[in-house]
């Protein structure tokens, strides 16, 4: 019922003036922030822990910001859905293209560091779809088992290979060997045992290891890429510079690689906290002696 709900809304929503679309969004964001308030309590104790120097009110202002940026995220996907795809074209623009093929062309892969950051899901279909990129993004499997087969049949129209997290490491590897983009979302927490715990905005955040595993076991440079949405509702795609293999796979090593990819999806957030979604529970699991101290909330 939901994902023909959603389907039916794609159409709904892309028959709409692109002015009507953009309204529509930002009233789903005031309704999820004002009417809903979606776990409003939660992200508003998290901004206050990770952004001291700012004021409550500047706290409500990054939550209510995300609201609107999460619903402004939806209409576009479904407008991209819906069959609008030159008109998210001409709202796109992309810096630091060169970096990719540059990368490409060491004939080892590409892999691509990325975060719940600006419109995510829409830079995956854009550089497939219509950059023509071979793209592998690794997510995480929806509760909702029809929203999971609809978001997995959009990405597939679109071209874009989409691999639970729980079951893509081999598949990614061969992707590389193809010369292929795989992306990595690294800013979603890991179950105690299974990840690293790196600082995130001044707290220790378990963190999958798996990027830098990965990029030390095939030489596959890493390359941030972030989607950022403009005041004027533009969006800049831009990859940032090639970030080498690590040199080993020691422990220590990995952890440090996983540390400087997570920093660098912070400062990234730092430059606009309201494009992050501040929904995540980030920081879920505990180390081992903190959990033993005391519950952490985040």
């Amino acid at each position: 019922m939901l994902a023909w709900f959603l389907k039916s809304m794609a159409k709904g929503v892309a028959c709409l003036p692109a002015r009507w679309a953009q309204a529509l969004g930002r009233g789903a964001g005031w309704v999820l922030a004002h009417g809903m308030r979606l776990r409003r309590t939660y992200v508003l104790e998290v901004l206050a822990r990770s952004f001291p120097e700012k004021t409550p009110d500047e706290h409500r202002e990054i939550y209510a910001a995300m609201c609107r940026h999460q619903a402004l995220n939806l209409v576009e996907i479904l407008r991209f859905a819906g069959g609008r795809e030159e008109e998210i074209r001409a709202r796109i623009e992309v810096s630091g293209e060169e970096v990719v093929k540059q990368a490409l062309e060491r004939g080892k892969g590409v892999l691509v560091l990325i975060a719940h950051f600006g419109n995510y899901d829409l830079m995956g279909l854009f550089a497939s779809r219509l950059l023509g990129y071979p793209v592998t993004i690794i997510t995480k499997t929806l509760k909702n088992q029809r929203l999971n087969e609809l978001w997995w049949e959009l990405r597939q129209k679109a071209g874009l290979k989409t691999l639970p997290s729980h079951n893509a490491y081999r598949a990614c590897v061969r992707a590389l060997r193809r010369n292929e983009l795989v992306g990595f979302m690294l800013d979603q927490n890991r179950p105690s045992g299974q990840g690293v715990f790196v600082d995130f905005f001044g707290k220790p955040a378990s963190t999958t290891p798996g990027l830098a595993m990965m990029s030390a076991q095939t030489g596959a440079p890493v390359v941030p890429v972030f989607m950022r949405r403009m005041p004027d509702g533009r969006h800049v795609l831009e990859a940032r510079p090639v970030i080498e293999p690590p040199p080993d796979r020691k422990e220590e090593t990995l952890r440090a690689c996983t540390a400087a990819y997570t920093k660098i999806i912070e400062d990234e957030i730092r430059r606009d906290p309201a494009q992050w979604m501040w929904l995540h529970k980030r920081w879920k699991s505990r180390p081992a002696n903190e959990a033993e101290s005391a519950p952490a909330k985040a």
